[in-house]
């Protein structure tokens, strides 16, 4: 059979529609079938119970969603803005459940900034975050300046973390919280009895001197490396003393409060936040392997589609012609899945974003009962921090006969 030489472009043309769409597909179908267990193994406890006496309360601060300003650079990290925030209220909360489970500490709480209310304080920052992998860098330090380290963690979730058969409650990437709990406990069995009791002390001569500097100044001395040492203490039945406790009793209060307020927030966002991650997963394993995305889908079901296109117009062949044709189809279909998956995430971000925007907006209002009186606090909670400091500081002055604020 005799071959006409202007058929020859359009049979090639057809050839590479066809290996452009078998790449296409290839790479918009693989995922990586690396076999990885679900790793169930419990957060270490310490060997033997650790007395009430020794146990230190610990306070996990909101994280840093590090969400660049730079739209480029978000879009090119995959970064939504309103799902990094979301996560950022997330996590803490999962530390916080992982770190009471082992029963190695006393209160933890989730707090919205820095009180010296606790004794050891936890800083998180999101560096990497999507269904399969996520990196976080962690800093613990205590009450007394101490810092106890900074890491980075990271883990890889298995693709079984994501099955029906997948334990229940189970997060994806619990063991990262696990191995940063590990890590806590480490640091905490290398402190002596007497380490541990001088650091709680350090923390409550701090929250004391938060209130009443004149009157708590003398006690600690803080050195060129930023630590403190205690210089001495007040006497156990001191009334300044008794005063500061009830303050610090009433800044717990308010703590569980806005801690029961996140306990919440996690509770509605886990279902959309499970089906978001669950849907990434997939594409999160190809942009890891393959640097393949909706996107790239996107454009080579465009480009397939216009060489189809262009192969059909210029074939005189009916194999050209078909082969045109099936480009136009199938470069059309990725484009479909392209944007099914696209607008499938988007809707799953949008719950996100309007569980964050929620969080970072009005809250439900915070209703204190205390001895004498009943306070309601309004708006965002970085706002009813602010003023429960200021109801705190008013009570404090009541209580030792100093002016208020609006006294007249």
């Amino acid at each position: 059979m005799k071959v006409r030489q202007h058929d020859l472009f359009p049979r090639a043309l057809g050839a590479r529609i066809l290996g452009l769409l078998l790449v296409a597909g290839l790479l918009g179908g693989c995922v990586s079938q690396t076999v990885k267990r679900v790793d169930t193994t419990p957060p270490r406890q310490a060997s033997e119970p650790i007395p009430e006496a020794l146990l230190l309360d610990v306070g996990i601060q909101l994280f840093d969603p590090n969400v660049p300003d730079e739209w480029r650079d978000r879009e090119r990290d995959g970064i939504l803005p309103e799902v990094r925030r979301a996560e950022a209220r997330f996590m803490p909360f999962l530390l916080k459940d992982t770190l009471e489970s082992t029963g190695n500490w006393g209160a933890v709480r989730v707090v919205p900034r820095h009180t010296h209310a606790v004794d050891v304080t936890v800083d998180g920052k999101l560096l990497e975050s999507n269904g399969e992998t996520l990196r976080l860098e962690v800093e613990v330090a205590d009450a007394s300046g101490r810092r106890w380290f900074k890491r980075e963690y990271s883990y890889q979730a298995s693709r079984y973390a994501y099955d029906e058969a997948a334990p229940a409650g189970l997060d994806p990437f619990q063991q990262l919280y696990n191995e940063i709990a590990n890590d806590m406990l480490a640091y905490r069995e290398r402190l002596s009895a007497t380490e541990i009791a001088q650091t709680r002390e350090i923390g409550r001569m701090r929250f004391a001197r938060e209130f009443a500097p004149d009157a708590f100044d003398g006690y600690l001395e803080q050195r060129r490396n930023g630590r403190f040492e205690l210089v001495r203490l007040p006497a156990e039945n001191d009334p300044m003393m008794s005063r500061i406790g009830r303050v610090r009793d009433r800044e717990h209060l308010f703590i569980d409060t806005l801690d029961a307020h996140y306990g919440q927030f996690v509770e509605e966002m886990d279902t959309p936040y499970t089906e978001y991650r669950r849907h990434t997963y997939r594409e999160a394993v190809a942009l890891r392997e393959m640097r393949e995305s909706a996107r790239n889908r996107t454009i080579l079901g465009a480009l397939a589609v216009a060489g189809g296109i262009y192969a059909a117009s210029q074939s005189d062949s009916p194999y050209g012609r078909a082969a045109g044709h099936l480009g136009i189809m199938g470069g059309a279909y990725m484009v479909r899945d392209g944007l099914a998956r696209r607008q499938e995430a988007e809707l799953h971000a949008l719950t996100l974003n309007e569980l964050a925007n929620s969080l970072e907006q009005e809250i439900t209002p915070s209703v204190i009962e205390l001895d004498d009186r009943t306070i309601t606090l309004t708006g965002t909670v970085d706002s009813q921090y602010d003023q429960w400091k200021e109801i705190l500081e008013e009570l404090y002055r009541s209580d030792v006969g100093l002016p208020v604020a609006g006294d007249g």
